[in-house]
C-alpha cells in the first residue's frame, strides 16, 4: 500500500470511537472522508464529496467503505470520471437500502446503483448482518463484480461487533 491513500468511507451516522475505521484511522494514519451531514446523507452531496477528496492528490487511493460507504462507492464509480484514482475498493456490511423498513433518511440511496466496479473490490459481508439479508447483499456485491468473504455471524461489522483494531480486515485489505 505504499503510495497509496486509504480512504474511509463511513456510512449513515459515522463511525464512532470503538468502529475498526476509527481505530484504523488512529494506528495507520487512514483518512476519513467527512460529510457535510452525516444524519441525513444526500447521495449527490457525498459522491461530490469524495470526488472532490481524490482530485485533491495526485496520489492513487483505496476506498475502505462501511454500510451505507459501499453504495457511495457504487454511486460515485457510475458517474464520476476520476475512478481511474482508485485502485480498489474494501466494501465491508453492505446494507439493503430498497428494504421497506430502512429509515427514511436512507430512501435517497434508492434504487440502489447496480453497475460493475471499474477497479478491483472485495466485499465483507456478515452473516447475520440486520441491515441486509445475506443473499441479497451478496447479489448487490456480485452485480458490483466484488467477491465476497464471509465473516461470519458478526452482526453490521461495526463498533458493536467486537472487531477491536480489525486485523483480520487488515489482510484483506493488503490482498487488494
Amino acid at each position: 500500500m505504499h503510495g497509496t491513500r486509504i480512504l474511509l468511507l463511513p456510512g449513515w451516522q459515522n463511525s464512532g470511537p470503538d468502529h475498526w475505521q476509527s481505530r484504523w484511522e488512529r494506528l495507520h494514519g487512514d483518512q476519513r472522508v467527512e460529510q457535510a451531514d452525516w444524519e441525513w446523507p444526500r447521495r449527490g452531496d457525498w459522491m461530490a464529496r469524495l470526488d472532490e477528496v481524490l482530485q485533491a492528490s495526485d496520489t492513487s487511493a483505496v476506498l475502505v467503505a462501511h454500510s451505507l460507504g459501499c453504495h457511495l462507492v457504487a454511486a460515485w464509480a457510475a458517474h464520476s470520471r476520476h475512478t481511474a484514482r482508485v485502485r480498489g475498493a474494501l466494501l465491508v456490511a453492505i446494507p439493503d437500502v430498497e428494504r421497506a423498513d430502512m429509515p427514511p433518511q436512507l430512501h435517497n440511496w434508492r434504487p440502489i446503483v447496480r453497475q460493475r466496479l471499474p477497479f478491483a473490490a472485495l466485499a465483507v459481508l456478515s452473516t447475520d448482518d440486520p441491515y441486509g439479508d445475506l443473499p441479497r447483499t451478496e447479489a448487490i456485491a456480485g452485480a458490483w463484480g466484488a467477491p465476497v468473504q464471509l465473516a461470519g455471524p458478526r452482526g453490521h461489522l461495526n463498533g458493536d461487533s467486537g472487531l477491536g483494531d480489525w486485523p483480520e480486515g487488515r489482510a484483506l485489505l493488503q490482498s487488494l
